[in-house]
């Protein structure tokens, strides 16, 4: 596993280090302390995960996850010392899927990155190890870079959008529950919020069947989403 950190505290950066080290012995940890230089690692790298600290001097946070977010869909976490709730909201609205207060526990530190990768990856189940998914020959995903191609095109999702359409996609044909989707792309706290699945499934259908074309999305009212199965 690849794991960008992003922070101008050595100490941070080593305890993250150790922390991971624990849970995954092979785990590679590139640092950088600006946050400039963190976005141009991030896309020339692709890793699995990036940790980014609130210590960043050289760019406002928000800033910094929403230009993370204009070309990748990693998972990411936030580090956060001495923000208001509304600093931390402003993080997760750019695109940050977590946020963590400093200093952190080791514990929970580890306990949200194994969450996050599994919600994201799904349990057991390793991306970088399979080919590019495909729906018909008009849908493609590459999860290995997180790219959607939509006749040939990319599309830009949301990490939202993208969570979202991975568990579709990984059930072509078999309708996916409100709850399912809840659980696997939010959190099994939000399990009875349907209108979260409502909205951005909606924002999904209009990227990926623009000009009302053939869908690719079928809603089975008051159960769930099916993705179309590749004839």
């Amino acid at each position: 596993m690849k794991v960008i950190v992003i922070s101008d505290n050595r100490m941070v950066t080593r305890d993250i280090h150790f922390c991971l080290k624990v849970r995954w012995s092979n785990v590679v940890v590139h640092s950088v302390a600006e946050g400039q230089k963190g976005i141009e690692m991030v896309e020339t790298e692709i890793p699995d995960l990036v940790i980014v600290s609130s210590d960043v001097t050289d760019m406002d946070m928000a800033e910094l996850i929403t230009r993370i977010r204009e070309f990748s869909h990693v998972p990411l976490i936030v580090l956060s010392e001495g923000h208001s709730d509304m600093d931390r909201v402003r993080c997760l609205e750019a695109g940050a899927d977590d946020c963590v207060n400093m200093p952190f526990s080791p514990i929970e530190l580890l306990t949200k990155v194994i969450v996050l990768l599994r919600r994201t990856w799904g349990l057991g189940f390793n991306f970088k190890e399979e080919q590019p998914i495909s729906v018909g020959d008009r849908l493609t995903i590459n999860a290995s870079t997180r790219e959607v191609l939509l006749l040939d095109k990319p599309v830009r999702l949301t990490p939202i959008e993208y969570r979202i359409l991975l568990e579709l996609v990984r059930n072509q044909g078999r309708i996916v529950s409100h709850e399912v989707l809840l659980g696997r792309v939010w959190g099994s706290e939000y399990s009875t919020e349907v209108g979260f699945v409502k909205r951005y499934v909606y924002r999904l259908r209009q990227k990926l069947e623009p000009n009302g074309g053939k869908p690719l999305i079928i809603s089975e009212r008051g159960v769930g989403y099916r993705m179309v199965r590749s004839e």
